[in-house]
């Protein structure tokens, strides 16, 4: 049996009786196990699942820096990069870490995921219970973070590693903020400092925790605004007061870590070409419907989706309206429960708080709201609702064993919907079939389709969501280059140098330029043009000196041309980026043409030390030189 004490002014606690988990250390053991357990057991199908094509291959597979594995010039890059619109130097070193360790075998970096997300579960239960005293609320709200379908989008989609390890960060940024509340000094306040720049430097999400901070201030820390009568059971001076100037004044190095992540990030964004300038009132909008959506999906998680498309434009008044009054409403009721019931004004601003830099009142990407964006704010739902529920249940003396029967009826019935939730992430042809399936004006998620068709070998299969996409989105660059080389593949040239041409007049992206004008070399070398082929290919490479096969490209079209030393440079640049038998090859046939036999043996003997079958290379190579 399990006794309430509910004397007046104090908190509702639980006393267990004793027994073999009767101990709090026993039960706290116990309970870290569970959750681990349930996590485990609950998430690992992802092991089998394959690598996302959204975002995995311009993380990770398609990226040199990340293939090559952990070694010191990528920690130089790492730190330096503004690669798709983010600068996360962890972050990639994580995925480096996960390439040395399991190349690209997607169980590994899938497992990687796993084990943080658990890790984060139980540092959630940990931080929770340590600040609270409450060993069953604090259990059930790392439960619920566990459980939530609406966290598969982070721990199945192996490049929001970014999501996983800032989320870490942040909790243990957390945890020992508390062991300074409680005898403040430099040495604990240095530590906060340095897991919140971790958790900055894994993913900038967490650039609210100065502000998290406070609210812990308020309760659970009851460091501001407290009273010995709002608490006389309290020991004086456990954990010491502070005015709220005194405690804003604490908070200002963090805050001024949190600028400078600001600034780095707005370059970052910009570099990245992340940024979307909608109409400000269509972006506020979109942020008033985006909050009451994130509710319903906290409390009704279903057609859940990797992407919902933004509007761009203005959402109907009574959908506005009702989100709006919605929220006012939820507001004004913690805010009038601010003395008696804090927990939930610390949930709710928890909520609303920390997804301010993703809701889109600066717009980056083109979705209105994402799954992974509440993997941090829905932590404040979920305390708000347990210690309500609690609270009330303890009030009117409902028993136990009936609280612990509803809870376990809530987490089998969120279990259940995280697995047929995690089945649409099997196949990225499943995944996006099912993505076009719930949302509308989804022109991405075409594309995404389309792209895995193309990957099954299905070209005739994925080019009708080409087209979808490009007249959803006629400014979609993506759509243009795959039916450039759809048309390509049908020898309609001119279709596709116009579709090339779309895409060089659409977008600034250097990686999608390049494709555009490589493919417009392939053409003009089909025809026999080879100096525009030429000029093409160097236009490729210029704008993406790591592209491997427009650097082959080039040499053979400046072989053609007669330009040996030039074909020279091109195939040796090509071996640097990417070395492969063949490439080798073609490299010494044109430097024995140039009457340099020895550096042609010297290539030779790398194609053979590359090669499985060097005879099958070699013969391959002559009919393509001789083409």
């Amino acid at each position: 049996m399990t006794s309430v004490d509910v004397s007046p002014g104090k908190e509702i606690q639980f006393r267990p009786a004793a027994g073999l988990f009767g101990s709090p250390q026993r039960q706290k053991i116990l309970l870290g196990f569970l959750l681990a357990v349930a996590t485990v057991l609950l998430y690992y199908p992802v092991d089998s699942h394959p690598f996302v094509n959204y975002d995995d291959n311009l993380y990770i597979t398609e990226n040199p820096h990340v293939t090559s594995g952990l070694h010191w010039q990528n920690v130089k890059w790492a730190f330096t990069a503004f690669e798709q619109g983010n600068w996360h130097p962890l972050t990639w070193l994580s995925h480096a870490l996960d390439c040395q360790l399991s190349g690209l075998n997607a169980a590994g970096h899938h497992d990687t995921n796993v084990i943080f997300h658990v890790l984060n579960v139980l540092l959630l239960f940990w931080v929770l219970q340590q600040a609270t005293g409450y060993i069953g609320r604090s259990a059930m709200v790392a439960a619920l973070f566990a459980l939530h379908p609406v966290n598969v989008e982070t721990v199945a989609w192996i490049s929001e590693r970014k999501n996983l390890l800032s989320m870490m960060f942040f909790l243990l940024a957390l945890a020992a903020y508390r062991r300074y509340a409680m005898a403040p000094g430099k040495a604990r306040y240095t530590l906060v400092a340095f897991f919140y720049a971790l958790g900055l430097m894994s993913k900038p999400q967490v650039i609210t925790l100065p502000c998290v901070l406070l609210l812990w201030d308020y309760w659970p820390l009851r460091r501001m605004f407290a009273t010995r009568e709002e608490f006389p059971s309290e020991p004086a001076g456990a954990i010491p007061g502070r005015t709220l100037y005194q405690l804003v004044l604490e908070k200002l190095p963090l805050l001024a870590l949190s600028a400078v992540s600001a600034v780095i990030t707005i370059k970052a964004q910009r570099a990245g070409n992340a940024m979307r300038w909608y109409p400000f009132p269509v972006r506020l909008e979109n942020t008033i419907v985006a909050y009451a959506r994130y509710v319903k999906n906290a409390f009704w998680p279903s057609n859940l989706a990797p992407l919902y498309p933004h509007p761009a434009s203005y959402l109907p008044g009574w959908e506005v309206l009702t989100a709006f009054v919605f929220l006012l409403a939820v507001t004004t009721v913690v805010i009038s429960e601010w003395r008696r019931r804090r927990y939930l004004a610390v949930g709710w601003f928890w909520f609303l708080g920390t997804l301010v830099p993703m809701i889109g009142l600066v717009q980056v990407g083109t979705q209105a709201m994402a799954d992974r964006y509440v993997y941090l704010p829905f932590i404040g739902l979920f305390i708000m609702t347990c210690w309500s529920v609690a609270d009330w249940t303890a009030k009117r003396r409902i028993s136990t064993a009936w609280v612990g029967a509803a809870s376990l009826v809530v987490l089998l019935a969120l279990g259940y919907a995280t697995r047929i939730q995690m089945r649409y992430w099997e196949d990225n042809v499943l995944l996006w079939t099912r993505t076009l399936q719930i949302t509308t004006g989804n022109w991405l998620a075409e594309d995404n389709l389309a792209g895995a068709l193309m990957d099954n070998g299905k070209l005739e299969a994925a080019i009708p969501h080409f087209r979808a996409a490009a007249a959803i989105n006629p400014r979609d660059p993506v759509s243009h280059l795959d039916i450039g080389f759809y048309e390509q593949q049908h020898q309609n040239f001119p279709q596709a140098i116009e579709q090339y041409q779309a895409v060089l007049d659409i977008t600034p992206t250097a990686k999608l330029r390049a494709e555009a004008y490589n493919n417009w070399a392939l053409i003009d070398r089909d025809l026999g043009d080879y100096a525009a082929a030429r000029e093409q290919f160097q236009k490729a490479v210029d704008l993406s000196p790591r592209y491997a096969s427009a650097w082959i490209g080039l040499a053979m079209a400046a072989r053609k041309t007669g330009d040996l030393d030039l074909a020279i440079q091109a195939y040796s640049r090509a071996m640097e980026i990417a070395p492969s038998d063949s490439g080798y090859l073609m490299l010494a046939n044109v430097l024995a043409q140039r009457g340099r036999t020895a550096e042609a043996q010297t290539a030779t003997q790398q194609a053979k030390r590359l090669s499985q079958n060097f005879p099958e290379t070699q013969r391959a190579v002559n009919r393509m030189l001789a083409q």
